[in-house]
């Protein structure tokens, strides 16, 4: 599954908005039922506004019912894998297992592979006792 989510989230950087960074960034993740959702970054003048695309494909997967999420791929035009940024964190805690498994990696390869857990330790959580 990893290289299935990989490239999808390597297709979704052909739809990212991103007039301000120009920085792109794209996302895959699939689901307990096997569905895979993709999205990537969309920025906006109001940049809080803004979008990342890890969001993007969670709440789009959220959206359509889908609230039980397995694994996630992020990938950017980076120097080395891609990390999410804080608030993405946060909204992954909500949706995926502390052991879920997330791909971070970049157009050349390079790839880290890290639990959700591990990308934020202390989140608040429904799946911390």
């Amino acid at each position: 599954m990893k290289d299935k989510l990989i490239q999808t989230a390597k297709s979704a950087l052909d739809y990212a908005y991103v007039p301000y960074s120009t920085f792109k960034v794209g996302a895959a993740l699939v689901t307990k039922s096997g569905s895979i959702y993709s999205g990537c970054n969309i920025e906006n003048a109001s940049y809080p506004l803004t979008c990342c695309a890890e969001r993007t494909a969670i709440f789009k997967a959220v959206s359509e019912g889908e609230k039980d999420l397995v694994e996630m791929a992020v990938i950017a035009d980076s120097e080395g894998p891609v990390s999410p940024c804080g608030a993405c964190r946060q909204v992954m805690t909500e949706f995926f297992s502390p052991d879920a498994i997330i791909y971070l990696t970049n157009l050349t390869g390079d790839l880290k592979v890290i639990t959700v857990k591990e990308l934020l330790p202390y989140s608040f959580s429904l799946h911390e006792k």
